[in-house]
């Protein structure tokens, strides 16, 4: 399973790259505060919107601590999807929240 630290991610987004990322808290949690523009997909929804994914896109998976997304990111990889967990999730997460 691919892996990417927090602060890589940031870099990333305040050089303006465009990322896809996907936060699969629950909504409670994500109303509290997320990566800007990243896109809310609860873990127990993943496999019933996977539709929604492109398999040509890079995906960055998020959740609170680096678990759900993990889990997220191996069940999207069995799945001929390119994504990548963030390690130690929103937990970890120093930059900007919406």
């Amino acid at each position: 399973m691919k892996e990417m630290i927090a602060k890589e991610m940031e870099s990333l987004i305040n050089e303006g790259k465009l990322l896809n990322i996907i936060d699969v808290r629950e909504v409670e949690e994500v109303e509290v505060g997320k990566i800007p523009g990243a896109v809310n997909i609860p873990l127990g929804l993943v496999e019933f919107r996977m539709h929604e994914l492109d398999k040509s896109k890079e995906y960055i998976m998020v959740c609170r601590s680096g678990g759900r997304s993990g889990r997220a990111t191996e069940f999207l990889e069995s799945h001929g999807f390119n994504v990548i967990n963030m390690q130690g999730g929103m937990l970890s997460w120093e930059g900007k929240v919406e």
